[in-house]
């Protein structure tokens, strides 16, 4: 009963696929990402300065979500207090929040708002730890759990308030709970699926819930899971982070993503006035035109046993397999090991169709263009007579077999 209530959860979120990370915060001021205040070993009255600067007059979240459905995303996530323990809502239970400095925004719930009205799938994000709190930061020896007790009230306090204040919430993410086992997740987590019953929550507080975060990197699981990805080196906002992913890398991420059965996070670091970098902007509207013509590839994917690993990926949406072709092989596109047969092959870019050779489980596509016709990854839609099978050797290479 439990995992059937749990798929029904994750049901919208599996078929979403591409949704959109915010990290935003008092540490955008400086211009040097999300961990400064430890970095940098900041006194906690200087870092607390910060929050005097910290005024984004051009915050607008209808603007973000906007960007982030033209992007072709299906739900986003926004940090809510990340580890410096600055909040960007109005916390009853701390006094370093954006309501009570030099904002005086619920940033939160504007957000809220935002989405809500959009029709955009919701997520918040609040980090475990504080680092403001004795005991908190890595270099120094584990404490008695009681020395964490006032750290770890504050988190349940701020769960609740975070998921009681902005109406319904699809996504709980949790970070950092360190040091582990101090944090009391099971008690944590019933509270917040009483509060919001359909939320999903993923596995940084210590027990496994419902979905695993592989964090820039592409780690498959059994289960649901989700990469989350910088789209250059920072989570927050860094002047000197020139190194901006291509959309070319971003659209393989997500093509990688949906062939394993796995969600893309994608993350944006606001600037300190509250508008998204130019670069972030740039590339997001490259895969939102991507995706408007090859999206099917994506939308509700699963990994699909017929593909064409030579030349890129393969995923299984909709009744079609799709071949995403990272590696453009000329007029005729070449693959094996399919037990089924290719009744259509379309170019989604261009809506041509192919001439089909098949001999056994070999496949030839002829007739596409002989070079790439975009210089993004192309999409080929393949019609086949029945659920997509593979074909694997039974001895040698001469004789295969369905699987």
């Amino acid at each position: 009963m439990k995992d059937h209530a749990q798929n029904d959860r994750l049901a919208w979120w599996r078929e979403a696929r591409f949704g959109m990370f915010i990290h935003f915060g008092v540490y955008a001021v400086s211009g040097h990402g999300e961990w400064d205040y430890y970095y940098e070993h900041i006194p906690q009255d200087e870092y607390v300065r910060l929050a005097d600067r910290f005024v984004p007059e051009h915050y607008n979240p209808r603007e973000w979500v906007r960007i982030a459905q033209d992007a072709g995303m299906r739900y986003m996530v926004m940090v809510t207090r990340h580890h410096d323990g600055f909040c960007m809502y109005d916390s009853k239970v701390s006094d370093f929040t954006s309501t009570k400095r030099a904002a005086k925004r619920d940033f939160i719930a504007e957000f809220a708002e935002a989405c809500h009205s959009a029709g955009m799938r919701m997520g918040l994000y609040y980090s475990l730890v504080d680092w403001r709190f004795p005991g908190a930061l890595f270099n120094i020896p584990r404490q008695p759990d009681e020395v964490y007790a006032p750290m770890v009230e504050q988190a349940h306090a701020q769960v609740r308030e975070i998921l009681t204040n902005y109406g319904k919430v699809d996504i709980l993410w949790y970070d950092m709970a360190v040091p582990a086992g101090v944090w009391r997740a099971e008690e944590l987590n019933a509270m917040a699926r009483e509060l919001q019953p359909d939320i999903l929550i993923n596995n940084r507080a210590g027990t496994p819930e419902d979905f695993g975060t592989p964090e820039n990197a592409i780690v498959p699981e059994k289960r649901a899971w989700e990469a989350c990805y910088t789209m250059n080196e920072t989570w927050g906002y860094a002047e000197g982070d020139r190194n901006w992913k291509s959309a070319n890398q971003l659209i393989y991420l997500l093509a990688t993503c949906a062939s394993g059965g796995g969600n893309l996070l994608l993350n944006v670091g606001p600037e300190p006035d509250g508008r998204f970098p130019r670069e972030a902007v740039d590339r997001l509207r490259q895969v939102g035109a991507w995706m408007r013509t090859n999206g099917a590839a994506i939308y509700g994917a699963q990994p699909s046993p017929v593909t064409a690993p030579a030349l890129g990926w393969g995923t299984y949406a909709g009744g079609k397999v799709y071949l995403i072709i990272l590696r453009w092989p000329g007029s005729t596109v070449p693959f094996a090991w399919c037990a089924n047969k290719v009744l259509k092959a379309k170019l989604l870019i261009t809506g041509e169709e192919a001439r089909i050779e098949q001999k056994g489980d070999r496949v030839w596509l002829h007739g596409f263009p002989e070079y790439p016709p975009d210089n993004l990854p192309s999409v080929i839609e393949l019609t086949l007579d029945g659920e997509p099978k593979a074909a694997v050797p039974s001895f040698g290479l001469g004789d295969t077999r369905e699987t």
